[in-house]
């Protein structure tokens, strides 16, 4: 599988690289320091974190075997 790498963006190569989807230890290590340093953020909570510390969090139940309403 060929990408091109996250941090330098060289191509890489699953086949290839050992650090795949990175092209090289450095950028592997670069990638992770983005992360440890809050350079990366994952999306808003889906929750409000009020809400989760009150015990008033809702579960969503979705029934995988209905069909979908939308679908043609």
């Amino acid at each position: 599988m060929k990408h091109r790498c996250p941090i330098c963006k060289a191509v890489t190569d699953s086949e290839v690289h050992k650090d795949f989807p990175f092209c090289s230890e450095r950028c592997r290590i670069q990638d992770l320091g983005n992360w440890a340093s809050e350079k990366y953020v994952v999306s808003d909570a889906i929750f409000d974190e009020e809400e989760a510390a009150e015990g008033e969090r809702k579960t969503i139940l979705l029934d995988l075997d209905k069909p979908d309403d939308h679908e043609s």
